[in-house]
């Protein structure tokens, strides 16, 4: 009876039979074919009086229509399993059936199955049951095992079978192209493309959207304008996703021009249409556009959906628009996205970048689910406020969150310890970064690089340097830039010369070598780097050209920098205060004042930095009543209120003009504390005019705010010393041993043909030094014959006066300008730099040399320039 109704029922039939031991569950299996408890629709229930005839009804059927019954039962179960989602199951049938008995339609409905779960273990299993059942993989077969190989992320496996089964269905052409495109492999994606059209498959608008996205990501422009007119030869200009596509790729190739052409002919546009367009102008720097469209959009009457509201966060990240910010986050509400973790991202990084810091720290405390974007964001927003602390400080929260910190946040939170100069914290970072193995990556080295070199630690920047696999263009300039910042000029040379052997500086790097020039005063090397910029086009970088202009001013040649300053098309902020602050220095006060006009005249307003500067020259000109001018412009005027620099220039012009009562009083008057500067800038005035007594009660202050700094003592030991006081400079010299402090030596350098040569005070080891101290000799003889007499109160000692005039020639700039004149040609400018302020002594025998000799000599010490020629220094007395 079992047998006949197996025979004559369609397998989905379902009987009602009585089993006690399965629990009157309706189903049971036998040797032939399954049985379940689902209705069969055609058929109604066996009567249990029915009766057969064997005239009608066979019960005996033929071997190979049994056999056809049993394979399309294996086939349809599977099917029916499949159906369900239940992929073990399905997988479990596939290996009890006869490998002989499957066919090939079942297997692509389990890879299909596999697929659509991403269970590749699953499909792997399913074509390793083709390949040992002997299935011949036919083109659909081929098909879903590739579709299903690149659905699971194993793109070589779906490769491998893919070039065995090559055909002409689109489909699956797309499928690999689109495949190679999400990891990244633009080249291999054009590749396929054009294999193609070589072979002749019809392409669709899904091939060309790919494609685009893979010439946009290489920056292939000509070949993007290229598929733009082929798809147009093909007629599919008006399909939606095609435009959209071509959008996307002009707006990734900065051409917005074009791509908003392309969207204004667009009749019928959609969601994707408009957010294309608007992060578009994002990415491209116009924010402002962006928002100016999206308002179109509201007014036409297309709803907003998710990427829509992040790419307008954004836009009002750029643009400072917290109003709009809030607007949008409002919507966000309402629509439900602020569960959404990109939209909360974006949401909390626009209120950090519009300065709504509270706002960011909101939206962080009210998220549910935060990734390490969130986690980096917050630490940026306390990075950019300058609350460093509170950076580093949730840095070491998100890994006590179990949150593993990624690139940017390594990258971040160095910033933040760079910005803070918080080296120990940094230090802590860098051994994050060793355990966790990330100082491969050259990003964190970078900024590992950039923090040391902040926190003035340039040693352990150069072992980072070292150790690094690899170094970019940012490594090299990092440290040259680094070692620049440091006073560390011979060191960022050094650095350079063994840069251009590897590879080609950019304007960056000439930015930070051009400072290293300036700070030694090396004009050979500062005007070799200069003829790099010329040939290589760098002059029209901004940058370059101000530090060019800084360069030449720092190096005693200010005609030069005018000529360049005013080459310059474009002046920004920058290049006006170089040039006013270069004027100054030179004590070219008149000049200074005049380009500051000029600058308010151009429409450029002065800043802090500009005001400093132009008050700097004043008081280094003798400009009293001009310097009181600026100094109430600056607050009545620019609204720029005064700091401790601002005070100090104005301290220090009633100074230099002897007004040293009315100087005490403006700083008692002072709303802020006074620093040392400013003290200071008052016992300098004390010396040049000799007020002993004032000298000794600003002093006190002096010596409070700054004990260690000898440079103070010595400018009371110059003051006791003019005024023969031997007694009190004894006194003070005992008070620095007992301190133990130490003066720092006097120590000049002077560039002959490209190579700097250094001199120290009282040293006698260089080796032209018996030359040079015959000649000095000689130029003293000389200065007493015509009348001039050895200042030896700048000696410093109570001794005889052959002791004072010996000390004194012993000075180190006098050493370097007897070398100057030993070995520079005739007509030569010689050009002298000092670590400290110059001698009274030797400012007198540089204006005798240059009158006598006919030499022209540039003296740039530790406070300005002094330009002598024919007998007369461009101070007037002023340093």
């Amino acid at each position: 009876m079992m047998i006949l109704m197996a025979t004559i029922l369609p397998p989905k039939l379902s009987l009602p039979l009585n089993n006690k031991k399965s629990g009157g569950k309706h189903s049971f299996q036998s040797k032939y074919v399954f049985f379940s408890n689902k209705p069969y629709p055609k058929f109604a229930p066996l009567s249990p009086n029915l009766h057969f005839s064997y005239d009608t009804v066979s019960v005996f059927t033929s071997p190979a229509q049994s056999k056809e019954n049993k394979i399309t039962d294996w086939n349809t179960k599977i099917n029916e399993v499949c159906e369900m989602g239940n992929i073990d199951k399905a997988i479990e049938l596939l290996y009890m059936s006869p490998k002989t008995e499957i066919e090939s339609r079942t297997c692509c409905s389990i890879l299909q199955l596999s697929a659509e779960l991403k269970s590749l273990q699953d499909g792997k299993k399913v074509h390793s049951f083709i390949c040992s059942s002997g299935i011949s993989i036919d083109s659909v077969l081929g098909s879903k095992l590739v579709f299903m190989y690149v659905t699971c992320g194993d793109l070589r496996e779906g490769r491998l079978i893919f070039d065995k089964i090559k055909n002409e269905k689109v489909f699956l052409w797309n499928l690999m192209m689109n495949g190679y495109t999400k990891i990244g492999d633009f080249k291999e994606s054009v590749s396929l493309f054009r294999q193609m059209l070589d072979l002749g498959v019809e392409v669709n608008s899904h091939t060309v959207s790919c494609i685009l996205k893979c010439f946009a990501a290489l920056g292939s422009v000509k070949e993007g304008k290229w598929v733009h007119g082929f798809l147009l030869k093909l007629g599919l200009g008006s399909y939606n996703a095609v435009v959209n596509s071509l959008i996307a790729f002009y707006l990734k190739i900065r051409r917005v021009d074009v791509a908003r052409k392309l969207f204004d002919e667009l009749s019928d546009r959609d969601v994707i249409s408009w957010n294309s367009m608007i992060s578009g102008y994002v990415a491209n720097g116009f924010s402002e556009k962006g928002v100016e469209l999206f308002k179109k959009m509201l007014y036409s009457g297309v709803d907003m959906d998710l990427a829509t509201m992040v790419s307008i966060l954004q836009a009002c990240a750029n643009c400072g628009d917290v109003s709009l910010g809030r607007a949008v986050h409002g919507s966000g509400v309402k629509a439900c996205a602020h569960w959404k973790t990109t939209f909360c991202n974006t949401l909390l990084d626009m209120y950090a970048k519009c300065g709504v810091l509270d706002g960011a720290i909101r939206v962080f405390d009210l998220m549910s689910v935060r990734t390490v974007v969130t986690w980096t964001s917050l630490i940026a927003a306390y990075a950019r406020e300058g609350l460093s602390d509170e950076a580093i400080r949730l840095f070491h929260e998100m890994d006590r969150e179990g949150v593993s910190p990624d690139i940017f946040t390594i990258t971040t939170v160095l910033h933040a310890c760079a910005c803070n100069g918080s080296l120990e914290n940094g230090k802590d970072v860098h051994n994050y970064i060793r355990e966790n193995d990330m100082q491969s990556n050259i990003f964190v080295c970078n900024a590992l690089m950039d923090m040391y070199a902040k926190c003035g630690s340039m040693e352990d920047a150069n072992s980072v340097f070292l150790e690094m696999p690899v170094k970019d263009i940012i490594s090299w300039n990092t440290m040259i830039g680094g070692y620049s910042k440091n006073s560390l000029p011979n060191e960022a040379l050094s650095l350079f010369g063994d840069m251009v052997l590897e590879m080609k500086p950019d304007g960056t790097t000439l930015a930070c070598i051009l400072p290293a020039c300036a700070s030694l005063a090396s004009l050979d090397r500062g005007k070799e780097v200069h003829g790099h910029i010329l040939r290589n086009g760098f002059f029209s970088d901004q940058q370059v050209a101000n530090a060019l202009v800084d360069m030449y001013v720092k190096c005693g040649v200010p005609v030069l920098a005018r000529l360049l300053f005013d080459m310059i098309p474009t002046k920004d902020l920058i290049t006006w205060t170089v040039m006013i602050a270069g004027y100054g220095m030179h004590g070219f006060g008149n000049n200074a004042i005049t380009t500051f006009n000029e600058m308010r005249q151009a429409g450029v307003e002065p800043d802090e930095v500009s005001f400093i500067s132009i008050l700097y020259a004043c008081s280094h000109s003798g400009l009293l009543d001009e310097g009181w001018r600026f100094f109430n412009v600056m607050q009545d005027e620019c609204n720029v209120k005064p700091k401790l620099e601002h005070y100090a220039c104005i301290v220090d012009l009633l100074a230099r003009s002897g007004k040293l009562a009315m100087a005490y009083k403006f700083i008692k008057s002072m709303p802020i504390e006074p620093d040392a500067t400013i003290w200071g800038a008052l016992l300098s005035g004390c010396r040049i005019h000799h007020d002993v007594k004032l000298a000794e009660k600003v002093a006190e202050h002096v010596f409070e705010l700054e004990p260690e700094n000898t440079g103070y003592y010595v400018l009371l030991a110059n003051t006791y010393a003019e005024a023969e006081k031997w007694e009190e400079v004894k006194k003070l010299r005992q008070k620095i041993g007992r301190r133990g402090l130490k003066k720092n030596p006097g120590c000049s350098w002077i560039e002959v043909k490209s190579k700097v040569h250094i001199f120290l005070a009282g040293n006698s080891s260089h080796p032209q030094a018996k030359k040079i101290e015959v000649l000095l000799k000689r130029l003293r003889s000389k200065m007493k014959e015509e009348g001039y007499f050895p200042k030896t109160r700048y000696a410093l000692i109570n001794a005889d006066s052959l002791q004072k005039e010996t000390a004194l020639c012993g000075h180190s700039e006098k050493l370097a300008m007897a070398f100057g004149i030993l070995n520079l040609p005739p007509g030569r400018t010689i050009r002298v730099s000092k670590n400290l302020r110059v001698c009274g002594d030797c400012h007198e025998m540089a204006k005798f040399i240059s009158k006598t000799l006919g030499r022209e000599i540039v003296l740039r010490d530790s406070n300005r320039f002094h330009h002598f020629k024919d007998g007369v220094c461009c101070c007037r007395g002023f340093w």
